[in-house]
């Protein structure tokens, strides 16, 4: 009785995988749940499992290629006993010569390379939605045909009526474009693009707050593990939204749509991207708690291997820009987020001290919060900012 080998659902919104390595081949006895393939989405690397134990009868997919959630990748040889310990509703095929069609009830080979686009986790807004630029029916199926968005016309110029790009505008810049040298943009680039053009269909706006880093300084040289400086931000950031949540809610239509949990994520650099890994209910865990799981998350992330519960679905984002050398900067929140929390360099400023009456250095960073000014104005974004602030003052309490 042969069992298909399914390309599962690997993880939020991700419709696709690219099989990246066999790890056992054709005629090997297998255990279930044995790692088999290991295969790439935009994100991470992962693996698929065996269904049950057995014998790998044949793998139906090729390296390097991609294939859609729900594609058959091969098929494992199982008594109808093991089948049946499992539930696994199958019906038993007969054997046939390659030339010879699929008997009636056997399990048709449907893997086929994929033609979704690249998509990112925890993002809901489809990946091939187009801008807000006018296009007409005949432009629209044109950049259809050819993958491209309103987004990628934003340096065309247009000779229609209002400066409209024409079909004929079109055609003149793809053509221009073949005297250019170019190369293939990575998932990964795609994907982060494709997030950061739809999270500009809204009105954002920045606030900025320059916060002495002395206490949390202090407070890392004498911890056990050593939390890094964006985790101190990133604890501040969910005491504050526990205390009001509504500030990372999300509009839908006329409602604020308020976050179930204080799930934050934070920005790490990958080749060629950024992944924003998650800490579920960071509320709830001190920052004691939290340095061990942060790190690890973000070794994890470097290496793309992700774990499924540690991607999408965070509510607001902490990245620490400052390892760039930059002192301010305008992060661009997610598109399933209201906020994103930035953290810049640290560098010695003066500071008033009113005890002594004189100017004294103290380790200044500017933190800024991007926001989506439909959901909240520059008066609530300054308050939770403030509020982060004041809680990054007294690290031992966090």
């Amino acid at each position: 009785m042969q069992i298909p080998i399914i390309m599962p659902q690997l993880g939020e919104s991700i419709a696709e995988a690219a099989i990246i390595s066999f790890l056992v081949k054709p005629g090997d006895q297998v255990e279930a749940d044995q790692n088999l393939i290991e295969v790439e989405t935009n994100k991470a690397t992962m693996t698929v499992a065996a269904p049950c134990s057995g014998r790998v009868e044949k793998f139906t997919v090729e390296l390097n290629e991609s294939y859609e959630v729900g594609a058959i990748l091969g098929q494992i040889e199982a008594t109808k006993e093991e089948a049946a310990r499992l539930g696994l509703d199958v019906v038993e095929t007969k054997k046939t010569s390659d030339a010879a069609p699929a008997a009636s009830g056997s399990t048709p080979n449907i893997s086929k390379k994929s033609s979704v686009q690249p998509t990112i986790r925890g993002l809901p807004v489809p990946a091939n939605a187009t801008g807000a630029s006018y296009l007409s029916p005949r432009l629209k199926a044109r950049m259809d045909e050819l993958g491209l968005h309103a987004a990628d016309l934003a340096g065309v110029a247009g000779s229609g009526s209002a400066g409209r790009v024409t079909v004929e505008d079109f055609e003149k810049y793809i053509k221009s474009l073949e005297k250019h040298q170019m190369s293939d943009a990575s998932s990964m680039r795609v994907a982060v693009a494709d997030a950061m053009r739809r999270s500009w269909t809204r009105p954002l706006a920045t606030v900025g707050l320059p916060v002495a880093l002395d206490p949390v300084l202090a407070h890392r040289k004498i911890s056990n593990p050593k939390p890094g400086p964006a985790l101190y931000a990133l604890r501040a950031l969910a005491i504050a939204l526990a205390e009001n949540s509504a500030v990372a809610g999300r509009l839908v239509g006329n409602k604020i749509v308020h976050p179930s949990s204080i799930d934050v994520g934070f920005a790490v650099e990958a080749d060629d991207g950024v992944l924003v890994p998650v800490i579920r209910n960071a509320d709830k865990k001190s920052l004691k708690d939290l340095t061990q799981r942060y790190n690890e998350l973000v070794e994890l992330a470097r290496a793309r291997k992700l774990p499924a519960d540690a991607t999408g679905g965070s509510i607001a984002t902490v990245t620490n820009f400052g390892t760039f050398g930059l002192i301010w900067a305008t992060p661009i929140p997610l598109p399933e987020q209201t906020l994103v929390l930035g953290m810049g360099a640290g560098r010695k400023a003066p500071f008033w001290d009113e005890a002594k009456g004189q100017f004294v250095p103290v380790v200044e960073a500017n933190l800024t919060l991007s926001f989506d000014h439909r959901v909240l104005d520059g008066g609530a974004a300054g308050r939770l900012l403030t509020r982060i602030g004041d809680l990054m003052s007294k690290p031992e309490k966090l």
